[in-house]
């Protein structure tokens, strides 16, 4: 009866992230990786869909010029 309790401690211990180091880091540097991944492609995805369209057709009054044009 003890040994069987024993059994079921230590099988859950094996399983437990914060008992098993091997099985805890591994499980957080993947996690950490694919949280890095989707941070990079979702801001390069954000960046290509908030793309510069180009130089703007502005009006600009006759005035203002570096040599401005008076009537």
């Amino acid at each position: 009866m003890v040994n069987d309790i024993n059994e079921q401690i230590q099988e859950h211990k094996e399983k437990d992230l914060g008992f098993n180091w091997v099985m805890s880091s591994r499980f957080l540097y993947y996690v950490t990786l694919f949280c890095m991944i989707a941070f990079i492609f979702g801001a390069c995805y954000k960046l290509y869909t908030k793309s510069y369209d180009g130089k703007p057709d502005v009006e600009v009054p006759d005035n203002t010029l570096y040599k401005p044009k008076y009537k």
